[in-house]
């Protein structure tokens, strides 16, 4: 792997930092909305780590990690529009849980990717994305996404339902 440059190592530190705040989210209320502080702040990181992500090409050219940075660009704009917009009237707040958690997926595969290609220096836990441990990994990452969006469609219907309730 080449060494991290001074824009990768800018990428990593918001990525994590992103992560951190997508969890706090979702740990507390249940969905990333622009509504709450750390919500903003997750959509913020984000789109600078995805801008940040067109950025680094020491890999060779425009790669999957570039493709993804593209589609979290896309989905995380795609959230934004679904919150404010509302283009799918009571729907739209699915196609929002959808849209933002997709970006903690595509967030989680190319850090998952780029550590155990990196750690530990020198000896590397796996030298191929083809490697079954990181193959491993994206599938789980992708099972977790998918249980997490059931759960989260679930909530939502479950508070939609609460408020449409004559008190």
């Amino acid at each position: 792997m080449p060494e991290m440059t001074l824009l990768g190592w800018f990428h990593t530190i918001l990525g994590i930092g992103a992560l951190a705040s997508a969890f706090y989210t979702l740990f507390k209320y249940k969905i990333i909305s622009l509504d709450n502080r750390s919500g903003k702040l997750y959509v913020l990181v984000t789109i600078i780590v995805a801008g940040s992500a067109l950025g680094i090409y020491n890999q060779g050219g425009f790669g999957i990690a570039h493709w993804l940075a593209v589609l979290t660009l896309v989905a995380v704009s795609g959230g934004i529009i679904m919150e404010k917009f509302k283009w799918f009237g009571r729907f739209s707040m699915y196609f929002q849980a959808l849209g933002y958690s997709s970006t903690l997926l595509f967030h989680m595969l190319p850090a998952i990717t780029d550590f155990l290609l990196r750690l530990p220096i020198g000896n590397s836990f796996v030298d191929s994305i083809k490697d079954p441990l990181l193959v491993g990994f994206h599938q789980a990452f992708l099972l977790i996404f998918v249980l997490g969006i059931i759960l989260q469609f679930r909530w939502l219907n479950k508070t939609a339902s609460a408020q449409a309730e004559p008190t």
